[in-house]
């Protein structure tokens, strides 16, 4: 088992997290130094981000840059300050200067994981010092200068390579490094996940797919043959797109196709389920004639009853759409729809709450998902039939049922743009 790791930070960091990397055969280690994002931009290509399995920073401040740039798909760890790795560097620092704890100004975590470790060392003074904030390296170099300058301290330390700067404003600073063993604890944690990533891959994916073919006929051209004809280029497109996934296809009646494959290969070519298949076959038809539903499972049976529940899922959202559903029974879909939503159809709360309101748990899951992609407890039917892709005078019953049952109360009317009745807003209480 060979791991592609993309190693990012300060070229300091980086030597020393290489040199605890050297005893873990198991990892392909590329190190790219960088502080910016700008520096993320300049090095790592969209090529570079194919070959990586995952990514490691070596501190907390690289892992913000990494998510703010927001451009890695693949797992991103990071290693984390703590314990010895803080506290041996305090303990230097007061037997070579002679001062206080409250005498050093302090970064690379907050004041409680500073504290922390000061009690580790059996010391109890508090540190008074400590930028906890993610800014940039300038900003800290001036936060640390500007308590040297005017005497509220005496030194610095820092987690971040700025060291060299501040030594030449005259400022002693101190580097701090992670621990060892902080290093060798993410690296056990990026093995595990990996295990589990590569199970998970292996999982079973079945997909179901339903195809209309009275939406490729002419109107004009309704015969048998036409029909055979329009099933044989079908399953023409078809045999090309399971062979590109390493699949195996069966047609269970006309116009409905099974296929087999794995959860990895599905994720890769759904952008990890959030797209349909950017493919040449599925072009090819009529994007509209295709519903499908996706399943996954540990045996081919428990697959394909997930990719039964999730066509019907489908089904509901209308003709062309796509919908997952998981080993753990959640559903997620439609995919490639901006509105797309991801909820349980198993819930014993919501049961609970179904049996009350005679609403169905999905219902009920859906609507919860619905709130938190709105991130907001108030809303109008509209709102509701967009994300839940039912019809307008589905939702209003939904939330009428709620407020009959004191589940939601209306709390305002929204006039509409153009004629018709004022909507009401509703406010949904806890599901």
């Amino acid at each position: 088992m060979k791991i592609r790791l993309g190693l990012l930070g300060p070229s300091d960091s980086i030597e020393f997290v290489e040199s605890v990397l050297k005893n873990w055969p198991e990892f392909i280690c590329t190190s790219i130094e960088c502080l910016t994002e700008e520096h993320l931009e300049e090095k790592i290509t969209p090529l570079l981000m194919e070959e990586m399995d995952m990514w490691l920073c070596t501190g907390l401040i690289t892992y913000n840059i990494v998510q703010s740039w927001n451009q890695l798909e693949t797992p991103i760890f990071y290693v984390v300050y703590k314990g010895s790795s803080l506290y041996k560097t305090v303990l230097r620092v007061l037997y070579e200067r002679k001062i206080e704890v409250n005498e050093i100004s302090f970064d690379a975590g907050n004041s409680v994981t500073w504290e922390q470790a000061l009690v580790e060392a059996g010391i109890e003074e508090k540190p008074k010092f400590v930028e906890s904030d993610t800014i940039s390296l300038n900003e800290l170099v001036q936060y640390h200068f500007k308590l040297w300058e005017s005497g509220q301290t005496k030194a610095a330390i820092t987690g971040h390579p700025i060291h060299h700067e501040l030594q030449r404003l005259g400022v002693p600073t101190y580097r701090l490094f992670p621990s060892s063993m902080a290093v060798e604890a993410v690296i056990t944690n990026m093995l595990r996940t990996y295990e589990m990533l590569r199970y998970k891959a292996t999982q079973i994916a079945v997909q179901i797919i339903e195809i209309d073919p009275f939406l490729e006929m002419a109107k004009d051209n309704f015969s048998t043959n036409e029909l055979f004809r329009i099933e044989l280029k079908m399953m023409e497109h078809l045999l090309s797109y399971t062979k590109s996934i390493h699949g195996s296809i069966k047609s269970t009646s006309f116009g409905r196709y099974i296929i087999f494959t794995t959860r990895g290969l599905m994720e890769d070519i759904t952008r990890n389920f959030s797209q349909m298949p950017d493919m040449e076959d599925f072009t090819m038809l009529d994007q509209e004639a295709m519903t499908c539903g996706i399943g996954i499972g540990q045996t081919v049976y428990d697959a394909e009853i997930n990719a039964g529940n999730a066509l019907l899922r489908a089904k509901e959202c209308g003709k062309g759409s796509w919908m997952v559903c998981f080993d753990n029974k959640k559903i997620a879909g439609p995919l490639g729809k901006p509105e797309q939503l991801t909820y349980s159809y198993t819930s014993e709360q919501l049961e609970t709450l179904s049996q009350e309101t005679t609403l169905s748990v999905m219902t009920l899951n859906k609507l919860k998902s619905s709130l938190k992609k709105l991130a907001s407890d108030e809303l109008n039917a509209n709102e509701l039939a967009t994300y839940m892709q039912i019809p307008a005078r589905s939702a209003r019953r939904i939330l009428t049922t709620l407020e009959e049952k004191g589940f939601a109360e209306v709390v305002a009317e929204e006039k509409p743009h153009t004629r018709g009745r004022p909507r009401k807003v509703y406010k949904i209480f806890p599901l």
